[in-house]
C-alpha cells in the first residue's frame, strides 16, 4: 500500500510538468502584484527532498483547474510524436515531447494531426491536456507498474517547474482575482435573473410662431424609465418597466386664437408621461423563442414597434426612447401607432439562410387597448384593437424592406392611438382631421363615433456606407365609420437621412422631412386641404457612454392642415442619461 501511494504522489508532478510544457505558449507576462507559487518559494533542492510537499502543491493546482469547461475545438490522444505534422526534430522541445508521448502517453493533439506549439493556448485546451494526463495517471496507478519515475524524471520536472514557475504564478493569480471578483458580484448582485436598464431625460423646449408662440412658455420637462429585464433561459426577456414624467406637449393655436387640436410636433419624451412624476407600470411584456419563431406577449403597454421592424435606424430608439429623433413622427411610421395595449405577436423566418427566402420573415400581431376591461363593449375582442401583418426582407446588412397591413377598430373613432397610457384619446401623431372621425349626420363637428380602418404601408432602410443611412416610409389609411358619410382616407410619408459618428464616434446628425397624417375628404372639416409638412433636424452628441445631449429644431407648416395658421417652430435641448 505504501509503495502504491508513493507512486501516485510521484507520478502526479510528472504529469503536471508535461501539461505545463503543453501550455507554455499560453502563459501571460508575469504580474508583479501576484504571489509566487509554493513550488517556487521552496526551491529546487527542497522540492527534490520533499516529494510529498511537491505532490500536494500540484494536486492543489490540478483541483483549481479541473472544473473548467471545454470547447468544440477538441483534442485527441496521440501515441507517437511523429503523428504531429507541425512538430519537427529540429524544434527545441522535440525531445521533451517525444519522451512525454512515448513514455507516458499523455500529450493530446488536434483532430487535424497538429500540435500548434507556437500559438496561444486557451484555458479550455489546458484543461483538455490535463484531463488526458490525469486519465493516464489513473491507468498507471491501477497497473502499479514498477520504475515509473526515475531520478532523471524528477530532475526534468524540477527544471520545468523552475522555468515555468513565473507563468504558473501569474495564471494562478489571475484566476484568484477572477474568483474574488465573481464572488463579490454574486454577493452584491441585484438579482440572479434580472438586470436594471434605466433612462432619464431632461429637456428644455419652447415653441415659436404667431398665437402658438404667444400662448406657450419655455418649459423644463423630464421623463424617467426603469426597465427590469428578466431572463429565465438566457434567450427570453420579461420587461417590467416603471415610468414617471411631467412632460406635456405644446397646444397650438390658429389665427383666431383658438386651439387647433392637433398632435403635430409631439416629442418622444412627452409620451407616457404621468404629468406629475407619478410612477406607474407602462410596459409589461415577455419575449421568448418557440421553435424557429420569436413570440411576443404583452400584458400592458404593448406596441407594434416592440416586435415589428420599423426600418428607421438612428431615428427610432426602442419605442420613444431618448436617443433617436426628437418627434414621434420622425421616429417611426404612423402605421405602427394604430392601436396598442395587450395581446400577442410572433415573428417567423421564411426559408433557410442562403436560399431565395433566407433573409425574409413574416410578422403578425394583435393588440387590444381595453383588454383588461370586462365591459361588453371592451375586453380583448370587443374593444379597441389593431391586428398587424408584415412581410420583412433584407439584402445583407445594407438594405431592409417591409410591407405592412394593419386592420383596426376604435369605438371613439381614433385612428392613431398609443395605447400605452390607458387613454384612448392620447394621440401621438397627425392632425385632428386625420385622427378623429367627425360625424356629418347632424352631430357637431369632431364628435367621435366608432370606426374601423384598413392601413397599408411600406418602409425601407438603405445603408450605403457605415457613415450614411437613408430611410423612409409611406402609409395609406382607409377609415370606415358606422354612420352615413363618415368614411375618409388619410396619407402620410417621410424620409430621413442620418450621418452616424458625425464629428465623433457615437454621435448622430439626423435630418427628416415628411407629411404628418392628413386627410382631404374628411366630412365636417370644411375646405382645409393643405398638407401639414414636418421638417426636423437634430444632432445627438455623446458626452460619454451614458450621457448624450441632443439639440434640435422641428418646423411645422400649415398646422391643422390650414396654411392660414402660422407655422410653428419647436426648439429643444434634450439630455439623456442611460444606466
Amino acid at each position: 500500500m505504501s509503495n502504491l501511494l508513493w507512486k501516485s504522489l510521484v507520478v502526479s508532478p510528472a504529469v503536471l510538468g508535461a501539461t505545463l510544457l503543453v501550455s507554455a505558449t499560453a502563459m501571460a507576462a508575469p504580474n508583479p502584484t501576484t504571489q509566487v507559487s509554493a513550488a517556487k518559494q521552496l526551491g529546487v533542492s527542497e522540492v527534490a527532498q520533499q516529494p510529498e510537499i511537491l505532490a500536494q502543491t500540484t494536486i492543489d493546482q490540478v483541483n483549481r483547474y479541473s472544473n473548467e469547461g471545454n470547447q468544440g475545438n477538441s483534442q485527441s490522444q496521440v501515441t507517437s510524436v511523429s503523428q504531429f505534422s507541425d512538430v519537427q526534430p529540429t524544434d527545441w522541445a522535440f525531445q521533451a515531447l517525444q519522451s512525454l508521448v512515448e513514455r507516458y502517453g499523455c500529450i493530446a493533439g488536434y483532430p487535424n494531426a497538429t500540435y500548434r506549439g507556437n500559438r496561444a493556448l486557451t484555458r479550455y485546451e489546458f484543461a483538455a491536456g490535463l484531463n488526458a494526463c490525469l486519465d493516464r495517471v489513473n491507468e498507471l496507478i491501477a497497473t502499479a507498474t514498477a520504475d515509473l519515475v526515475t531520478k532523471q524524471d524528477l530532475a526534468t520536472l524540477q527544471r520545468l517547474q523552475e522555468e515555468f514557475s513565473a507563468e504558473l504564478a501569474t495564471l494562478r493569480g489571475r484566476v484568484d482575482s477572477l474568483e474574488a471578483r465573481t464572488a463579490e458580484l454574486e454577493a452584491n448582485q441585484f438579482s440572479t435573473t434580472t438586470k436594471l436598464v434605466g433612462e432619464a431625460i431632461f429637456a428644455v423646449t419652447d415653441v415659436f410662431g404667431g398665437n402658438t408662440g404667444d400662448n406657450n412658455n419655455t418649459v423644463f420637462q423630464d421623463r424617467v424609465r426603469l426597465d427590469l429585464q428578466t431572463s429565465f433561459t438566457g434567450k427570453d426577456v420579461l420587461h417590467t418597466r416603471l415610468a414617471a414624467g411631467n412632460a406635456t406637449a405644446f397646444t397650438q393655436f390658429d389665427n383666431a386664437n383658438n386651439p387647433i387640436g392637433t398632435a403635430e410636433g409631439t416629442q418622444t419624451f412627452e409620451i407616457g408621461s404621468s404629468g406629475n412624476n407619478a410612477v406607474r407600470i407602462d410596459r409589461l411584456t415577455y419575449e421568448a423563442p418557440v421553435g424557429p419563431a420569436q413570440v411576443y406577449l404583452a400584458a400592458s403597454g404593448g406596441r407594434h414597434s416592440h416586435y415589428a421592424a420599423v426600418n428607421n435606424p438612428y431615428f427610432f430608439d426602442n419605442t420613444d426612447g431618448g436617443n433617436g429623433a426628437l418627434s414621434t413622427f420622425a421616429t417611426e411610421s404612423p402605421i405602427y401607432r394604430i392601436g396598442g395595449g395587450a395581446g400577442i405577436a410572433l415573428n417567423l423566418p421564411l426559408g433557410k439562410s442562403g436560399g431565395l427566402l433566407g433573409n425574409s420573415s413574416i410578422t403578425a400581431g394583435y393588440l387590444a387597448s381595453q383588454a383588461n376591461d370586462p365591459a361588453l363593449s371592451s375586453g380583448l375582442t370587443n374593444g379597441d384593437y389593431a391586428a398587424l401583418g408584415q412581410l420583412n426582407f433584407s439584402v445583407g446588412d445594407r438594405v431592409a424592406l417591409a410591407a405592412t397591413y394593419v386592420h383596426g377598430y376604435s369605438a371613439s373613432g381614433a385612428l392613431f392611438d398609443s395605447g400605452t397610457d390607458g387613454n384612448t384619446g392620447g394621440f401621438d401623431v397627425g392632425t385632428g382631421q386625420a385622427n378623429f372621425l367627425g360625424n356629418a349626420a347632424g352631430l357637431p363637428t369632431n364628435t367621435a363615433t366608432p370606426a374601423s380602418s384598413n392601413s397599408y404601408g411600406v418602409s425601407a432602410a438603405f445603408r450605403p456606407s457605415d457613415k450614411l443611412s437613408i430611410s423612409g416610409f409611406v402609409s395609406y389609411h382607409d377609415v370606415t365609420g358606422v354612420g352615413a358619410g363618415d368614411d375618409y382616407q388619410a396619407w402620410s410619408y417621410g424620409l430621413g437621412v442620418a450621418l452616424p459618428d458625425f464629428g465623433k464616434k457615437g454621435n448622430v446628425l439626423g435630418v427628416f422631412a415628411g407629411a404628418e397624417p392628413y386627410s382631404f375628404n374628411r366630412p365636417g372639416f370644411g375646405g382645409n386641404n393643405d398638407i401639414p409638412y414636418h421638417f426636423e433636424g437634430f444632432y445627438k452628441y455623446r458626452v460619454s457612454d451614458n450621457i448624450s445631449v441632443t439639440p434640435g429644431v422641428i418646423w411645422l407648416t400649415s398646422p391643422g392642415q390650414n396654411s392660414d395658421n402660422d407655422d410653428a417652430i419647436i426648439g429643444t435641448l434634450r439630455t439623456t442619461f442611460t444606466f
